[in-house]
């Protein structure tokens, strides 16, 4: 049985016009799933939708076996972690050791246990060095790795990123991401990732795009980006990686069309040595 599964799930922010438009998708334990979509496609709201943060008008949400209703909420929002693209909005403490405590504070987290665990997540999203920190000394992507860490202590089954890089600058997107691969391969977390870094995507198991609250197209990364045509009506693009495999093909360079950049610079690399 899949760890989420949602059936013809429908919202609205007022009156009939569906912001998510009988919606059904499923995900099994352990995926890395990226949602992509134009600005309105209803992605975000689906993530707040999944974590309880809005009610559905009408479909269902099974996480974890259990229903996504008033009587679970509760139960199920402590296996859910959400990570916002705000990162000054999501920094509570007054430092980094701080922050992370917050959640545990809240969960009656008897002290001695308490040093253990933010050492442990700290370490795990790099950031054991800046306890002491206060946030107005980190940068964007350092504290969304805060965010992350916070989140991490509550030990949730699943993990949404609500467009958790979109408003951080290169350098901090690419933390960011670091972080998301590295926890999708030692931790065993359920990940959905809500973004517009078509270069994420490339990186997950599987691919959600949304387009006018319903769902255009479903799969693994090839599977999705192979529809070009389909991709660009909902006016989306491929990976840069994508296109430049593309044309190394077209120009008589073979390589693996399914490649990430650093995998595709690898590959050339690789070429260019055996010349």
């Amino acid at each position: 049985m899949a760890l989420i599964e949602v059936k013809d799930l429908c919202f609205a922010y007022e009156g009939d016009n569906l912001a998510v438009d009988h919606v059904s998708f499923s995900v099994p334990e352990g995926q890395y799933v990226t949602i992509i979509g134009h600005n309105g496609s209803g992605k975000s709201t689906v993530a707040k939708l999944l974590a309880g943060l809005l009610e559905k008008k009408s479909g269902s949400i099974v996480i974890d076996g259990l229903e996504l209703n008033q009587k679970n909420l509760h139960q199920l929002r402590s296996r859910i972690g959400i990570v916002f693209q705000n990162p000054d909005n999501q920094f509570i403490g007054s430092t980094v050791r701080d922050d992370i405590a917050f959640g545990l504070e809240n969960h009656c987290v008897p002290q001695e246990q308490m040093d253990d665990i933010i050492s442990e997540f700290s370490t795990r999203v790099g950031m054991s060095e800046f306890l002491d920190k206060e946030p107005t000394h980190l940068s964007g992507g350092q504290k969304q790795r805060v965010a992350i860490a916070g989140v991490l202590a509550m030990a949730p089954k699943i993990l949404i990123f609500d467009e958790a890089t979109s408003m951080l600058d290169p350098q901090g997107k690419d933390e960011i991401k670091r972080v998301i691969m590295d926890l999708h391969r030692k931790s065993g977390l359920t990940i959905l990732s809500i973004t517009h870094d078509i270069d994420e995507v490339t990186s997950s198991d599987n691919v959600l795009v949304l387009a006018e609250g319903k769902v255009a197209l479903t799969g693994t990364p090839a599977e999705v980006f192979s529809q070009e045509k389909m991709l660009k009506k909902i006016r989306l693009d491929i990976p840069f990686s994508l296109k430049l495999a593309d044309e190394l093909n077209k120009r008589g360079v073979s390589v693996n069309r399914e490649l990430t950049m650093e995998g595709l610079v690898k590959e050339l690399c690789r070429l260019h040595s055996n010349m």
